[in-house]
């Protein structure tokens, strides 16, 4: 299970790696792929809800960080609000 939702969250951020620049669009994207992982791996559906919701916020009212990727941005959110939460998500290496 670890495995498979750890294949998809690495796939959500290779999918990011040939943007440019962190959009709504691609945000969206990139959230939705990683809620279905996440509700697919059986985490509570309240607690994907607010995990996305408050990456969004962070990913969205963040000011970009120039030496960052896209991809590189939302695995660095998605790592702080997974340690905020003592959350033990599984994510291999990052991107």
């Amino acid at each position: 299970m670890f495995d498979n939702l750890s294949d998809k969250l690495q796939r959500v951020f290779k999918n990011l790696r040939g943007e440019g620049k962190l959009t709504p669009a691609n945000m969206d994207e990139a959230l939705r792929e990683i809620r279905v992982a996440l509700l697919e791996a059986d985490v509570h559906f309240k607690v994907v809800k607010q995990f996305i919701e408050d990456v969004k916020v962070k990913a969205m009212g963040e000011e970009v960080l120039t030496a960052l990727s896209p991809a590189q941005q939302v695995v660095k959110i998605v790592r702080d609000e997974r340690i905020n939460r003592g959350c033990a998500l599984p994510m291999s290496r990052p991107p």
